[in-house]
């Protein structure tokens, strides 16, 4: 039976690999608009700081009152909770022309 620590720290590895994947691809569709002064640049750069804001301060309360648990487990959530974010923003900025 293989070691589940193991099989869970390997999860975690490739679920922070898929975050620093398309986080890469956000932040470069992001600075594009931008330097490009694409229209919704502006609106984009002001939704990026409050989701930003937003992300932090709802995964500090959920760390706070300790829904994440612990160990491995809170790492995976708290990458999961980061990966939804990053993973719809992806599909958002792809959408557009």
């Amino acid at each position: 039976m293989p070691d589940k620590t193991a099989a869970d720290a390997m999860k975690l590895a490739t679920s922070a690999w898929w975050l620093w994947a398309e986080s890469g691809y956000v932040i470069w569709s992001r600075s594009w608009m931008m330097m490009t002064g694409a229209p919704g640049a502006q609106a984009e750069a002001q939704r990026m700081v409050s989701e930003k804001v937003k992300a932090a301060n709802d995964l500090m309360w959920q760390t706070m009152t300790g829904s994440l648990g612990s160990g491995i487990g809170a790492a995976q959530k708290s990458v999961d909770f980061y990966g939804r974010k990053v993973s719809a923003n992806r599909r958002r900025l792809a959408k557009k022309p």
